[in-house]
């Protein structure tokens, strides 16, 4: 097949998670499942730190916009995929697929990054109590926010632009149930070699560093509840970090699978598989790890579902 350019692609072909007919209402029924709950789980964990004056602090403000990010994560994947099964069709178009890489990037770096501001939140709270609301003042909390959306939105911008420079057979097959970045620049008729540097480079970057940044944090807030000397303050330090630590490892493993599916076994169903883990099944688990082990999110969960009918009651 002779290589045609970019702009005359008018759509790539996504194969999905399966090609038997007989699964498709299953693998419809399962995602569609996983995408209401986590949006559902996502948004109640918004409205509840909204709706609750106790939860305005800087760590539920992170809170809130992971979960926000979250959403976003889902919904950039999952409701393209979904239409797709239902249509039983396999195709989105070029500006789609480009489109979908970009915010796919954007989200998943905006998870990693905001999961290093909530360590540093807790570093901050358990180290230096005493100056904790004076450093994590609203104004910080929010520039960082906007330093994140703003710093990760360029380099997103950068992979889609690097990506337009690429020339494409027509009617690519992409073995993903969505535009996946590496599988799409794989796909090139054209030399990717500047594209593979710039994404191993970006990994290195966006990924190890945050990560490093993480251990580093939490050596730190070892070494502080090691010098607590009441076991029970030692236990409530350390408590405040546990569904902190839960989601890191469940973020980082997740996307370790990815990488090693992708650069060590080279088979496309290993690398969907662990590409469903990191990208649903995260955002799906995140709401109910912070929920089920966080006290004040459980109370501010049934204010605010009893607050209606108080309200109700109320002459």
């Amino acid at each position: 097949m002779e290589p045609r350019n970019n702009t005359q692609i008018s759509r790539f072909l996504l194969l999905g998670l399966s090609k038997e007919a007989e699964l498709q209402p299953l693998v419809f029924g399962l995602f569609l499942s996983m995408y209401l709950i986590t949006v559902f789980g996502n948004l109640l964990i918004i409205l509840a730190v909204s709706s609750d004056s106790h939860l305005h602090t800087p760590m539920y403000f992170f809170l809130s916009n992971l979960s926000f990010v979250d959403i976003c994560f889902t919904t950039t994947t999952l409701p393209k995929m979904l239409w797709n099964i239902q249509t039983q069709s396999k195709d989105i178009t070029y500006e789609g697929c480009i489109t979908q890489i970009y915010f796919y990037i954007l989200f998943a770096d905006l998870d990693d990054i905001l999961l290093s501001v909530m360590a540093y939140d807790r570093y901050v709270a358990i180290c230096h109590p005493l100056h904790y609301t004076v450093i994590m003042s609203p104004q910080l909390c929010g520039l960082l926010v906007l330093i994140s959306w703003v710093l990760i939105a360029l380099h997103s911008l950068l992979h889609s632009l690097m990506v337009l420079r690429l020339s494409f057979c027509p009617e690519m097959q992409i073995p993903h149930f969505f535009c996946e970045l590496s599988q799409v620049v794989q796909l090139s008729s054209s030399d990717n070699f500047l594209n593979n540097i710039v994404m191993y480079f970006a990994a290195v970057l966006m990924g190890v560093g945050p990560f490093a940044g993480i251990l580093y944090t939490y050596s730190k807030i070892v070494s502080c509840i090691c010098k607590i000397s009441l076991s029970q303050g030692r236990y409530k330090a350390f408590s405040s970090c546990v569904s902190h630590l839960l989601v890191v490892s469940l973020f980082y493993f997740t996307a370790l699978g990815v990488y090693l599916s992708s650069a060590v076994t080279h088979t496309s169903y290993s690398s969907t598989i662990a590409s469903v883990m990191y990208s649903v099944i995260t955002p799906l688990l995140n709401p109910f790890i912070y929920s089920l082990r966080n006290q004040d999110i459980k109370g501010a969960l049934k204010r605010f579902y009893f607050m209606p009918r108080l309200k109700g009651q109320i002459p």
